[in-house]
């Protein structure tokens, strides 16, 4: 980028940020919403902790987002995860430690407790659902709510911890086949990817946010840190074979179907046309990101090759591009950005590394142009201000914040 357009992705985050100064609080909203990661303080505390750490903003500003996602009591229900509750306040105040700092320490200890209990309840309740021949949930394994989030947080902050042990154990488990139909995959979910969208007797999702490529993505990340349990390798090949399986070859490269249906598994033919949105959390940029770190964790150069093709081909795709609309981490210009930018890092070529200019040019229009977002990290604009953080600095977060998007 060129020194003009490197200032412009500085100045509108710093706009953001200042728009979020003060975080708010609805007194009668009783609904934990302050502790979500997505859409509430928890997330706006990430933003204000990345900027406290490059020196941007103030550590007052940062502990009042803290303060108020925190203003209630902490919730480790068994609904939450890694983007509700004791999970993301301990993921948030961990990040706030990046600089080996000790801020948040005695309430680290505590958190800590209730997410390891947590985790072995979850996986309790997980593996009871295999022994009655269930089919799983996403809230049972997901990213958002499920079992591979608490993982990645722990991998993350407690490697050691035996719940982390037997949360991977888990997900092998997860990745054979069901007892009730030994054609569908053990993540076979009988419910609908969203009310809009029926997928009648199920379906197996392929997305990094709610299916079986972010279980890849933290099975590549646990391996690449030396934490492995038996049948670890045998999970990463099963998942890399199911993509295999369903990758689409066209001219404008590989893509993967986002989810397969009941019929579609019968047949072995996908009913969707062609690659839909390019995004993180169900497009080929996540799904192409999961593989590329499971073939670092594996030594896999030929699977880290392709990819990274896809990955370049998407993002080189203007038919592909012109299906993003939205400026967020989720499904917008900042998860594309985020997820391109980590990918680039680690890649074997410099393809997908020359998109990453013209990448943080669209962010960097699209978020300029954008002035009613919400606040939140997943689609509002504290996650649009950490993304152009990452397209200014061109260099990683220093608190790790994407690691809960499992492209870290």
């Amino acid at each position: 980028m060129t020194t003009r357009t490197v200032g412009q992705p500085t100045r509108l985050a710093e706009a953001i940020a200042a728009r979020l100064a003060t975080p708010t609080l609805d007194a009668d909203d009783r609904s934990g919403r302050e502790q979500s990661l997505a859409h509430g303080a928890a997330g706006g505390a990430l933003l204000h902790i990345e900027r406290a750490l490059l020196g941007l903003g103030s550590w007052s500003t940062a502990h009042a987002w803290v303060a108020t996602a925190t203003t209630r009591a902490v919730s480790a229900a068994d609904d939450t995860g890694l983007y509700l509750g004791a999970p993301a306040i301990s993921f948030i105040l961990h990040a706030a430690q990046a600089d080996h700092t000790r801020r948040y320490g005695p309430a680290l200890s505590a958190l800590g407790t209730h997410v390891a209990l947590l985790a072995h309840r979850r996986v309790d309740a997980a593996l009871a659902r295999t022994d009655r021949g269930d089919t799983a949930t996403f809230a049972e394994y997901d990213l958002f709510s499920g079992l591979t989030g608490i993982g990645q947080l722990l991998l993350q902050h407690t490697p050691g911890n035996d719940a982390l042990e037997r949360i991977l154990d888990y997900l092998v488990r997860l990745t054979r086949p069901s007892r009730a139909d030994h054609q569908q995959p053990g993540w076979w979910v009988s419910h609908h990817p969203d009310p809009q969208l029926p997928t009648p007797g199920g379906h197996t999702n392929l997305g990094l946010a709610h299916g079986i490529s972010g279980v890849l993505a933290f099975l590549g990340a646990a391996l690449r840190r030396g934490t492995s349990v038996d049948g670890h390798a045998e999970a990463i090949a099963t998942i890399c074979a199911h993509l295999d399986a369903w990758r689409q070859d066209d001219e404008p490269g590989p893509w993967w179907p986002q989810w397969i249906t009941q019929d579609e598994l019968r047949t072995g033919r996908t009913r969707q046309p062609g690659p839909l949105r390019p995004s993180w959390c169900y497009g080929t940029p996540g799904i192409a990101r999961a593989q590329q770190i499971a073939a670092l964790a594996t030594g896999d150069t030929a699977r880290q090759t392709m990819a990274e093709h896809a990955l370049a081909a998407c993002l080189s795709d203007p038919a592909q591009l012109a299906h993003v609309t939205d400026t967020g981490l989720c499904h917008g210009w900042s998860g594309l950005h985020q997820t391109a930018w980590r990918a680039a890092h680690d890649a074997l070529s410099p393809e997908i590394g020359r998109q990453l200019p013209r990448l943080a040019e669209s962010l960097t229009q699209h978020a300029d142009h954008d002035h009613n977002r919400d606040t939140g990290l997943l689609d509002g604009a504290a996650g649009v201000a950490l993304a152009l953080h990452t397209a200014a600095r061109n260099e990683p977060p220093i608190s790790g914040w994407d690691a809960c998007l499992l492209i870290a």
